[in-house]
């Protein structure tokens, strides 16, 4: 398990160095003050050394070679405070650069992944791979841009500069090194598993407040309170659970190479002592430089084993994030493009399942001549919205074959058949925005006119103007407009655009029974010489359709008109008398 996990945290680093590459040069110059910074920080304990021995004596302290010194070490400090200030605003171009790069890239992909993916996993936890993950990620790049440039140089000066004032005292810090290298390994194989369970149940948790607050309505009503509370305490405390064992397990890396350090500071400083006895061209100053690079040589293994715990976190959120970018997309883009359709559709042998075992929809056969209208009837899981969801390629069939036209949908584009089409969903969504940009996301070229008929059309005008700055409302937020209102400018968008085909899924299912007839009379009316797909639920909004599906199961059991239907006294009659013997 420890091996699969170093592995993915590698590949998980490697993907994010290939996406600072572009900023090489950020990169470059971060090095340059990393090097500028270290070089001086190494300088002082050089003039430290200077200054002791030159006060070392008693009654033949030279001041005037001591303020030299003293000057050295200013500007020394001064040196290194500005490299590491400039250091630092690179490094935060590169890493909220890159943070910005790997979300816009999670972002891009999923506007191209299939609806199945979308389906699968929960929108608060891509939401928390995008935001939560993203930022993890920026906050472990930040303090490994920061640390690990210095550190790595700093070790490698510092004993360049101890082999050549002592090479024993700096091959016995070479001997005691390791130790702190493998305790730090040891830790971090053990918390980073930990930290991506966290990432996980994080994820989760993010998930699951979404859908609540979303649904609090239904919850207070279905008095679900104390049931969801106890489904987020028990997230929460599996959280709470690994994310302590995640802190305790990186929390060790400190302490147990500072107390390395500490060993390394003793055996430098009782090696110095013993060479400080036998040879007396080593001096107290240079002892104390010893001392002190020991000290500046250590630090960067405190810090390194810092940016290895917040490195663990970053990967475990990184890896989350490159899932979503490295998700199968949809299938490519055909060439074909679809002109101006005339509204002919044919499913030939079509069978679909969400589930591969569990079969839905099986060898359906239909034909629908331009202008029809085809309602399409059954009870919760028949299979409606599916074949919905198949007429717009938004899953793909497992076999057989749906053209419109004579032109196979899977040899279109994606965009020319879904632009063919005319969406009304129960369930509405609004752009965050003005009413007139709403109205107008179909059709961005609209002109005030056009966006002001097709509100009238949908009856749509005159709570329009009511609104506090008319066209021109924010819209988009929740309770700014209700339900019925938010449908009446979805229905609008749709009026606006005129598709040849139309697709209405329970579409005025949140109308009052006044605006829903009226509703009706503008469909009707839009609905002349284009092909339709009604999806219904109240059997006394498709009197009129061409061709009634009723299905069941996933097939059609049954069709035909509604006369002929109720003639035969099938399941569409069961529905028809049961609905009737409802509404009375």
């Amino acid at each position: 398990m420890s091996k699969k996990i170093g592995k993915n945290s590698i590949k998980a680093l490697g993907r994010v160095l290939s996406v600072i590459k572009k900023r090489g040069f950020l990169v470059f110059g971060t090095l340059i003050c990393a090097a500028i910074y270290v070089v001086a920080s190494l300088l002082i304990p050089v003039f430290v050394g200077e200054v002791i021995d030159l006060a070392v004596e008693f009654g033949k302290v030279d001041f005037t070679a001591v303020g030299i010194c003293l000057t050295k070490i200013a500007v020394a400090a001064g040196i290194a405070g500005l490299a590491q200030y400039v250091m630092n605003l690179f490094n935060n171009r590169i890493t909220y650069g890159t943070v910005a790069d790997m979300r816009r890239m999670a972002f891009e992909k999923i506007q191209r992944l299939p609806f199945s993916y979308l389906d699968r996993i929960p929108s608060g936890d891509i939401v928390s791979r995008v935001t939560s993950d993203a930022e993890q990620v920026g906050d472990g790049l930040l303090t490994g841009f920061t640390q690990f440039f210095t550190g790595v140089i700093t070790i490698i000066g510092t004993l360049v500069l101890m082999f050549r004032s002592s090479p024993w005292i700096a091959l016995a810090v070479v001997v005691v090194t390791p130790l702190s290298l493998v305790a730090a390994r040891l830790v971090s194989k053990k918390s980073y598993g930990f930290f991506r369970e966290q990432a996980e149940v994080r994820g989760e948790q993010t998930a699951f407040t979404n859908e609540m607050i979303s649904g609090q309505k239904t919850v207070q009503t279905y008095s679900r309170r104390e049931k969801t509370q106890a489904e987020f305490d028990e997230i929460n405390g599996r959280l709470k659970r690994v994310s302590l064992k995640a802190i305790f397990w990186s929390s060790l890396t400190n302490p147990v190479t500072r107390f390395v350090n500490s060993i390394v500071y003793a055996v430098v400083a009782a090696v110095g002592a013993i060479t400080a006895i036998s040879n007396p061209t080593f001096t107290a100053g240079m002892l104390t430089r010893m001392l002190s690079y020991a000290n500046q040589y250590t630090k960067p293994f405190n810090e390194i084993s810092g940016v290895i715990t917040e490195l663990q976190g970053a990967m475990a959120a990184a890896e989350r994030i490159f899932g979503i970018i490295d998700a199968e997309p949809e299938i490519s883009e055909a060439p074909e493009i679809l002109e101006t359709p005339d509204g002919e559709v044919r499913l030939d042998h079509v069978c679909f399942s969400y589930v591969k075992d569990k079969k839905l929809i099986e060898d359906l056969d239909l034909e629908v001549r331009p202008g029809m209208k085809v309602a399409i009837v059954g009870p919760t899981g028949c299979g409606k919205t599916t074949l919905i969801n198949l007429l717009m390629r938004f899953y793909d069939t497992d076999s057989g074959t749906i053209s419109v036209d004579s032109h196979p949908i899977k040899d279109v584009t994606r965009h020319s058949l879904r632009a063919a089409y005319g969406m009304v969903l129960q369930e509405t969504w609004l752009m965050p925005g003005t009413v007139r940009e709403n109205i107008a996301m179909g059709k961005p070229d609209a002109t005030d006119d056009e966006i002001r008929a097709a509100a009238v059309k949908a009856r749509a005008d005159k709570f329009i103007e009511r609104l506090p700055d008319g066209y021109d409302t924010q819209v988009g937020i929740a309770g700014m407009l209700s339900e019925g209102e938010r449908q009446l400018l979805c229905i609008a968008r749709v009026m606006l655009t005129e598709p040849p085909m139309l697709i209405l899924d329970e579409a005025t299912s949140s109308i009052d029974t006044r605006t829903e007839a009226k509703i009706k009379q503008c469909f009707d009316q839009m609905t002349k010489g284009h092909t339709s797909f009604v999806v219904a639920h109240r059997l006394s909004t498709i009197l009129d359709a061409d061709l009634i599906l009723v299905m069941k199961d996933g097939k059609v059991i049954e069709r035909g008109t509604h006369e002929e239907l109720l003639a035969a006294g099938g399941f569409y009659s069961v529905l028809w008398n049961s609905g009737r013997a409802v509404s009375a």
